[in-house]
């Protein structure tokens, strides 16, 4: 399937938030997947997993999740320093700030032309994938997908100690695919167990996926990409998203 892609600029807060937007060629109506990045932003490998999703039939919106903070088209360099600005920005970003931008993704892709009515799921890496987590929160979105999500078991997001985002389980009214990587210290197996049995307790309709992988093992640029994990998590998510999606 062919794949367009466009940078859209639209409001959200007092700054414009810019998304990456990659749609399969013609005029048919397919599901909108709002995708959040890492702490990178919109780098290489996030752009290439945004476009080759779309290509299975899906409106993809990927936003710039420091908008407020970095200038419009800033993507953050794979380095030390490039880890400690990320870190920076996520510090400085309350979560309000955030899901209000969560919102205004959410809204834009749910007028697209080109995105059915009543089709709008979410997915999202690292940062990008709690920030997912919370997107499944919103009684609109039908399906999620979170890549190995940091600080969903013990609350921690942004400038907020406790974001109260699995204390909120309960709220999901769509399905949820939680993915992670067996070595990834970020996410450990405490904390796993912490969100299954959360999930569980909340009557969440879920499942979970493990990987023998490392933290963020689906970006392809670095020593802890695994393109067999990759490949598989990838299918797991078009299964996924299709199941829901029909």
């Amino acid at each position: 399937m062919l794949v367009r892609t466009q940078y859209v600029d639209i409001p959200a807060g007092p700054a414009p938030m810019r998304m990456f937007v990659a749609s399969p060629e013609g005029d048919e109506k397919h599901p909108g997947i709002l995708c959040y990045s890492d702490i990178f932003q919109l780098t290489g490998p996030m752009l290439r997993v945004c476009t080759r999703l779309a290509g299975y039939g899906f409106v993809i919106a990927a936003p710039e999740i420091y908008h407020r903070i970095e200038p419009l088209g800033a993507a953050i360099p794979f380095d030390d320093a490039g880890r400690t600005r990320g870190l920076e920005d996520a510090a400085k970003t309350p979560v309000a700030h955030f899901d209000e931008d969560r919102r205004a993704a959410l809204d834009y892709l749910a007028l697209h032309p080109n995105v059915a009515h009543g089709q709008l799921g979410a997915m999202g890496f690292c940062i990008g994938g709690h920030l997912a987590f919370r997107a499944a929160l919103e009684q609109d979105v039908r399906a999620t997908v979170c890549f190995y999500g940091t600080g969903i078991h013990d609350g921690k997001l942004g400038l907020d100690l406790d974001a109260g985002s699995l204390a909120r389980a309960g709220e999901i009214r769509g399905k949820l695919l939680m993915v992670f990587g067996a070595q990834d210290p970020h996410v450990p197996a405490e904390g796993r167990e912490i969100i299954d049995r959360k999930l569980g307790a909340s009557g969440v309709d879920y499942s979970i996926q493990l990987y023998p992988a490392e933290h963020a093992f689906m970006r392809d640029e670095g020593p802890r990409y695994d393109p067999e994990a990759t490949d598989q998590a990838f299918a797991a998510m078009i299964a996924f998203f299709r199941e829901v999606f029909g």
